[in-house]
């Protein structure tokens, strides 16, 4: 089981770092994508730019004054005036990017050649020399005006959480996506592992209950083996009733050993060919015997034999044995149980079938779960640990059959075991 948990978490881990690589790969080529588009965009804004600044309009003819230092113009002094030209052109700037669709932050500078600065951003870091750069040679009325040739120069900053700021239609699903799948999967592993540290303590504890259990059963047997040798008329039914349920303890604590071996997969269970018909057919002729003596009416129909079928017939007696001692419990007074067993199509099925209280269709899908007791009826009288036909399904399953069951309130129940037939091999 170790083993298992390690390939697990091993698997887990693998696919988590796997799903993100392959996140990771997405996101470089959206980032990629967005950076074809953002070039893409800002071609078509420089383009604008260019053709708007081509031409004299207030805004150029603002920035010649201001660049040539001509105040003929207006009432302003020359800080004044280039402090109001850097602010018109910067909200120029703003407006045609926002046309393309351009929303992150950028400063600007306008200069010649010589890279004479004429005009900044308004906010315009001399320091920072990073991110995307644009220049725009202007041409038109500016530089004719002045004579001398001048370039626009955009700057973008911190272009790349703009570019994941596209993105974030992507990224954010996508990152929390992850996260909850580990955190579901984490939860789920932890509950698997819990579930499965309880049952296991649970089948050590039982398993340690039966054992020690076994002593006094071997004790009080061979108490009532040496009571028989003194037996006298007044003391003969007690000591059959002392052997009788001694076995019957017995028997229930063998099947609690099996079932926690089944559960742990220890292989308790060795199929053979063989032909089950002779054992089924003294089962049935004690039980006759056993009901015979207690007042129960019983019949029992089997088809001809030989039937041929992998199994381990031990178990499976058990497991016929299970189903008639629950038509007996689940009955009222007086109880009538049949057992009939035929071969179609392959399979033999193994039917009992009560006339009893019955069971709802509420139960009827739990009823083959462990420890599960139907609540129906006298809960004082029939007594039990749900226990039985858990261990009923597990035996059949591992014969590769399966349990069938059909149940009526207050009419009675079928427990029908299908199994896969054989054909016998010559020798």
């Amino acid at each position: 089981m170790l083993n298992y948990k390690k390939g697990y978490i091993i698997i887990f881990i693998v696919s988590v770092i796997g799903l993100a690589f392959i996140q990771y790969q997405y996101l470089k080529v959206g980032l990629n994508l967005a950076k074809v588009q953002f070039n893409t965009k800002i071609g078509q804004s420089i383009q604008t730019i260019k053709s708007d600044l081509s031409t004299q309009n207030e805004l150029t003819f603002l920035m010649q004054q201001a660049i040539t230092k001509d105040t003929s113009h207006f009432k302003l002094s020359i800080d004044s005036l280039q402090d109001a030209s850097s602010h018109f052109l910067n909200d120029f700037l703003v407006d045609r990017l926002l046309q393309r669709g351009i929303k992150t932050s950028f400063q600007y500078r306008l200069y010649k050649n010589d890279s004479t600065v004429y005009l900044t951003s308004p906010i315009y870091n001399l320091a920072n020399r990073e991110g995307l750069k644009f220049p725009i040679v202007l041409n038109g009325y500016l530089p004719d005006s002045i004579g001398q040739r001048l370039i626009l120069e955009l700057q973008f900053e911190d272009v790349n959480s703009y570019f994941l700021s596209q993105l974030n239609g992507l990224t954010i699903p996508s990152l929390i996506f992850i996260i909850a799948i580990i955190l579901v999967v984490i939860w789920v592993l932890r509950s698997m592992y819990w579930q499965r540290n309880v049952i296991t303590t649970t089948n050590e504890f039982i398993n340690n209950l039966t054992h020690e259990l076994k002593t006094p059963v071997f004790s009080i047997g061979l108490a009532a083996k040496l009571l028989e040798d003194k037996v006298t008329q007044e003391t003969a039914p007690i000591i059959t009733i002392v052997r009788e349920q001694n076995e019957k303890l017995k028997s229930h604590i063998e099947k609690v050993l099996d079932l926690a071996g089944i559960e742990n997969k220890k292989g308790v269970i060795k199929l053979k060919l063989q032909d089950f018909y002779p054992t089924l057919e003294h089962l049935a002729m004690s039980f006759s015997r056993l009901s015979s003596i207690e007042g129960i009416q019983f019949k029992y129909e089997l088809q001809d034999g030989p039937y041929t079928i992998y199994c381990e017939p031990s178990h499976l007696e058990n497991v016929v044995n299970n189903l008639l001692d629950n038509a007996k419990k689940y009955s009222e007074d007086n109880p009538t149980i049949n057992l009939k067993a035929h071969v179609a199509g392959g399979y033999l099925y193994i039917a009992v079938t009560d006339k009893g209280i019955g069971i709802d269709e509420t139960n009827l899908k739990h009823v083959f779960k462990k420890y599960h007791r139907v609540s129906s009826g006298d809960i004082q009288k029939v007594r039990g640990y749900g226990l039985g036909l858990s261990y009923v399904k597990e035996i059949v399953k591992l014969h590769k059959g399966k349990v069938l069951l059909e149940s009526t309130i207050g009419k009675g129940t079928t427990v029908t075991i299908k199994l896969p037939m054989q054909k016998k091999k010559n020798k």
